[in-house]
């Protein structure tokens, strides 16, 4: 091997970025930038860059979430809301929003909040931020694995597999998060401690259980709740042949994260399948259909604008024969329905990622990171951005925001005197 292709003048300043995604990237070409003679390098341990963009929102890229409230953006966060509050006072989604325009890439607000370019192509932004890198001469290094890195004589040298070795001024970290304690080892070895990984953002898996043949239907809003807790959330709902997904859900999962590993993901969850009632009201309006279409099939009328495979499964789920008229439905029956409709149990038992989506809670201890520049508040020079910090949001745009945000104020390197 050639290692003349890593050795760096010493006489120029330099800057590594370990970490090819969202985070790493925006610190890397906004430094290169703002800091003129500065060397970047981006070090990427796999083949392939910023491959969550790539995919995220089916291949769209969901860059951001329309929400221009500070106080009301923290509240998609399920760990590091008061970090955020600080560090979007930095760099929000206004900026994200000014900044991919200023380069051409304007982005367009879906009914949902999400922002996505007006191409509906990620490729778009994967290739707005290599042009980036372009044009300010970022260096990416793809392969290059980092196993260990110490602070030398004020600087950090940084040992690669195949016994390579570099030396930089300043290092951010920004390799995303990592499923398992153990792999957060090279980072722990410098002081730092993390808050251990468990999954977010995933699906819950209901076995052996008949709503999945309803898979593919679509609620617009539901109510979820983890039985035994406080933990519910709200939002649409998707029926899969593996149990059941959607904003709802995973909203849920990224709120309830520690709390289902514990449980080891088996635990009950009620569904409300009509949020704007409760068990009273929906018993009383049920009272008024019955005089108002008395004559009906209960069958052939769904008064609440559910689909109507799933309104014909949730009435057959409790007894109800396919003849019957609203005017005849029997007391048992009736009670019945109030109940599934608001308050319908399933047992969960395992999770499935989702697809992209895959987000871990936990990371580097927020204490230890200065949100007004991300640098280490234990090393100095040593600066993180991204999903490797203990932040993570729901679905939507937030993880992205919080990777342009981090990775920004990274690249200030506005380094302690």
């Amino acid at each position: 091997m050639d290692h003349s292709l890593f050795t760096i003048d010493y006489s120029q300043k330099s800057l590594i970025v370990i970490g090819g995604g969202a985070a790493g990237f925006f610190c890397a070409v906004n430094a290169a930038r703002l800091h003129p003679g500065l060397k970047v390098i981006i070090l990427e341990k796999s083949s392939k860059l910023l491959s969550k963009v790539k995919v995220s929102g089916g291949g769209r890229c969901n860059v951001t979430h329309a929400c221009f409230s500070i106080s009301e953006m923290v509240k998609r966060y399920p760990r590091g809301e008061n970090f955020v509050k600080k560090t979007f006072h930095h760099f929000f989604t206004t900026d994200t929003v000014e900044w991919f325009k200023e380069r051409g890439e304007s982005l367009k607000t879906e009914a949902d909040g999400r922002m996505f370019p007006i191409t509906n192509n990620s490729q778009t932004i994967i290739d707005c931020l290599l042009a980036e890198a372009n044009k300010y001469k970022v260096e990416i290094r793809m392969n290059a694995g980092v196993e260990s890195f110490a602070k030398v004589n004020d600087r950090f040298e940084i040992k690669l597999s195949g016994d390579r070795v570099l030396h930089a001024d300043h290092l951010c970290i920004a390799s995303g998060g990592f499923p398992k304690s153990s792999q957060f080892d090279w980072l722990t070895q410098t002081g730092h401690s993390i808050q251990s990984p468990v999954p977010s953002l995933f699906t819950f898996n209901i076995p052996h259980h008949n709503i999945t043949s309803l898979m593919g239907i679509a609620v617009p809003e539901t109510v979820v709740k983890i039985v035994g807790t406080k933990l519910q959330q709200s939002g649409p709902l998707l029926i899969t042949h593996w149990g059941l997904s959607g904003p709802a859900i995973l909203k849920t999962s990224a709120w309830a994260a520690r709390v289902l590993a514990e449980k080891n993901y088996e635990y009950k969850i009620l569904v409300n399948w009509l949020p704007q009632y409760n068990e009273n009201s929906l018993r009383e309006k049920i009272l008024q259909v019955r005089f108002d279409v008395a004559a009906q099939k209960i069958y052939n009328r769904n008064p609440f604008g559910l689909p109507s495979r799933l309104w014909e499964y949730l009435l057959n789920e409790c007894g109800v024969k396919d003849d019957v008229r609203w005017a005849d439905l029997p007391a048992k029956e009736q009670n019945k329905l109030v109940k599934i409709l608001c308050a319908h149990e399933f047992d969960v038992k395992g999770k499935t990622t989702f697809k992209e989506e895959f987000v871990t809670a936990g990371g580097i201890n927020l204490e230890e990171i200065d949100p007004s520049t991300m640098e280490s508040r234990l090393v100095k020079g040593l600066f993180f951005a991204g999903e490797v910090i203990d932040v993570d949001g729901v679905t939507g745009g937030f993880n992205f925001q919080n990777a342009w945000t981090t990775g920004w104020i990274a690249a200030q390197l506005r380094s302690r005197n």
